[in-house]
């Protein structure tokens, strides 16, 4: 959980500070900025949410391992349809992509090895 969010935080700091990346995203009336704070909570509460979910699926099936990863990988798909519809811009857009990929990517195949 924690390798999730600290590398959603590298993403974020590469784009936003260091790239100068405007990253907006509709969440109300006007688009808003993303802060480090979000993207914290975000990953941390995705990472947590796995976790359980995972945790249900080793109590109750047999392949617990297989069938988190293709859960995972569905929502996050799923997932990328977000970046899509509130991101403000293409750089903005693309980074909250790569924001949800990054977590995905080190969730996905990392936890059920815990």
């Amino acid at each position: 959980m924690l390798g999730g969010t600290a590398t959603a935080l590298a993403v974020w700091a590469v784009a936003v500070p260091v790239a100068g990346v405007d990253l907006l995203a509709r969440t109300g009336p006007e688009p808003a900025p993303v802060a480090a704070g979000a993207v914290a909570v975000a990953a941390l509460v995705t990472g947590l949410a796995g976790w359980a979910l995972l945790a249900v699926l080793e109590r109750t099936t047999a392949r617990p391992g297989r069938i988190w990863r293709v859960l995972a990988t569905a929502v996050l798909l799923l997932s990328l349809l977000g970046p899509l519809a509130q991101g403000v811009g293409a750089a903005a857009v693309a980074t909250l992509a790569a924001l949800h990929v990054v977590v995905g990517a080190v969730l996905i195949p990392l936890l059920p090895r815990r």
